[in-house]
């Protein structure tokens, strides 16, 4: 199972505007673009893909953390890929600190998951990225 959680905020993501001017025209009135800048809202949204089928997406306004990717993820999610898939099962995320905390680590554990080797900031590896592209 291939899973990846991403970040859709309502406002644009980066906060930055890039565009094409010639040069000594940065401060010219039409290169310039009055903003306001308020929280960052967004929403965190879950997936997992796997073998022609997909999870339900997880969406949630809340940070992730180690205790909601073990609560929600893991438990509601990959524990039941993992019964259906059975010892063949085979777990990816993708080395975010979360993913990473040690109660992630003991319920995989408890629940015979076996997670994939990967390394870390590799998000080019994943084809779920492809999924929050198009998503975006």
């Amino acid at each position: 199972m291939f899973s990846d959680e991403s970040r859709f905020s309502l406002q644009s993501d980066s906060r930055r505007t890039f565009i094409w001017r010639a040069p000594g025209t940065r401060y010219h009135q039409e290169n310039t673009i009055e903003r306001h800048r308020y929280g960052g809202a967004g929403w965190l949204v879950w997936g997992g893909i796997i073998l022609g089928s997909r999870t339900d997406l997880h969406v949630q306004s809340v940070t992730m953390t180690g205790h909601i990717y073990r609560d929600v993820i893991l438990e509601q999610h990959a524990r039941l890929f993992r019964g259906a898939m059975g010892a063949e099962f085979l777990f990816m995320d993708d080395n975010a600190r979360p993913h990473r905390a040690s109660i992630v680590d003991e319920c995989l554990q408890s629940e015979d998951i076996t997670r994939m080797d990967w390394p870390a900031y590799s998000p080019d590896l994943n084809p779920i990225e492809h999924v929050w592209d198009m998503l975006g």
